[in-house]
């Protein structure tokens, strides 16, 4: 067995001991509340733009990135831009034709002259128009065609109407050994105080989403590996690997 080999067996050990270790993950979810209090998220940049996400879950992402090589990345949720021109300069590492597209009701202004000024807009195409709109959904599909590995990130409305029907018309656009990755799932665990204000809460959220989209779609698993090495995660069940073409 070669030294790489090992190391790498001894990280899935390290995983896995992790993801069982009961009082790793309850002081992990306490971890998670507190910060959350704080608007922990929003304290982050990529180059010069704000990202409005773990650090962490950032680094899953480039993990996921790097080793499926992605020729489209769709995301939903557009905001600052910050998540946009983080995949854009990935995908630039990667070189060739790679391309994001994000996707949001509304763009305002500010932000998209800021993103279609950054160094990163040529690997970016921005449509606004709401996720769930007929309209919107066929364009992404005609962004996917002909692309061999496409990955979807969705982060807009956290509702579980809404997130149910972005997973059931962007999910078939994911190709076998990609991510469907669903931000926000951490919703479902939050304090009632925390939660007051939207219109999205416990029972009604991305991770309640998630859970009937999966009982019925034989195409994706749940990767827990993933939630369960980074332990600060905005994303607890939300990391959807595709199984099947």
């Amino acid at each position: 067995m070669s030294e790489a080999d090992k190391f790498r067996m001894e990280v899935e050990a390290n995983i896995r001991g992790l993801g069982a270790d009961a009082d790793v993950q309850a002081l992990s979810r306490i971890w998670v509340r507190e910060i959350t209090r704080h608007k922990y998220a929003y304290n982050f940049t990529w180059m010069g733009r704000p990202l409005i996400q773990f650090p962490q879950d950032m680094i899953a992402m480039q993990e996921i990135v790097w080793a499926s090589r992605p020729d489209l990345i769709i995301e939903t949720g557009v905001a600052h831009g910050g998540s946009l021109v983080y995949y854009a300069s990935l995908l630039e590492l990667l070189g060739g034709d790679r391309q994001v597209l994000g996707i949001d009701i509304e763009i305002r202004p500010h932000n998209r002259a800021a993103i279609e000024n950054h160094p990163m807009f040529r690997r970016i195409r921005l449509l606004e128009g709401s996720s769930i709109d007929e309209r919107v959904a066929r364009e992404a599909k005609q962004a996917a065609a002909g692309r061999k590995c496409v990955m979807v990130v969705l982060d807009s409305n956290h509702t579980r109407a809404h997130v149910l029907r972005e997973l059931e018309l962007f999910s078939p656009l994911v190709t076998r050994g990609s991510y469907l990755v669903v931000f926000d799932t951490l919703l479902e665990d939050m304090p009632d105080d925390l939660l007051h204000d939207r219109p999205w809460g416990k029972g009604n959220n991305p991770k309640t989403a998630v859970h009937e989209f999966i009982k019925g779609n034989g195409r994706f698993e749940i990767d827990r590996s993933i939630q369960h090495k980074l332990l600060i995660t905005v994303a607890p069940d939300g990391y959807l690997r595709c199984i099947k073409d």
